[in-house]
């Protein structure tokens, strides 16, 4: 199985594309919205961070403590031409390390609906475990369960639906702050981990 998704197939169409845009296309507007909620300084874990344009270089723009991670060679090796500085490690998510420390932020654009069902809640378990107690977690994917082509790799792509996503989301400690679209219909779930005495008022 290919750990990126084919996506490593076709880098340099993604390249050539998205993944050059400097310091616009869709998504930018409602992350940078995202990334004012965080502290100056916040660490945050970009999952699925590609060349990191045009996505990761809002995060750095918000003065965030930055981490990356992609599972194709060609974007991580465009991503630290592109932000040397920037920590990005060569992973696929099922089976990272996550640099080994928790987060205040982790973001996951475009990247979710990616994985197969059993991987999906599996990352949102991870996350749950990244996360500090009232850290965010903001994600991508359709609110209605449905599956298509992907249009780069043409493989399949799988959202779980709003209703198994809030789901699994609870089960795992985080709240669901708002939900939202941006210009290119992309369905945000911007989330919030709970506190270990929240949880333990309110168990399952």
């Amino acid at each position: 199985m290919d750990p990126s998704s084919g996506y490593e197939a076709v880098a340099s169409d993604f390249l050539a594309g998205r993944g050059s845009a400097q310091s616009s296309g869709i998504g930018v507007n409602a992350v940078r919205c995202w990334a004012t909620t965080l502290p100056p300084g916040a660490a945050v874990l970009d999952l699925g961070c590609g060349s990191g344009l045009p996505i990761t270089k809002v995060l750095i723009e918000q003065k965030l403590n930055v981490y990356a991670l992609d599972a194709a060679p060609s974007f991580v090796e465009a991503f630290r031409r592109n932000f040397p500085a920037v920590p990005v490690i060569c992973e696929a998510v099922q089976d990272s390390t996550f640099f080994n420390r928790t987060f205040d932020g982790v973001l996951a654009w475009g990247l979710m609906f990616l994985l197969s069902p059993e991987h999906q809640r599996g990352l949102i378990c991870s996350i749950a475990a990244l996360v500090v107690p009232g850290g965010r977690f903001l994600f991508t994917a359709p609110v209605e369960p449905v599956a298509w082509s992907d249009a780069m790799t043409g493989l399949d792509s799988r959202s779980l639906g709003g209703e198994e996503y809030r789901t699994q989301l609870s089960a795992n400690g985080l709240a669901v702050v708002s939900e939202y679209k941006d210009e290119g219909l992309n369905h945000y779930y911007d989330t919030r981990k709970l506190a270990r005495s929240t949880l333990e008022r309110n168990p399952e």
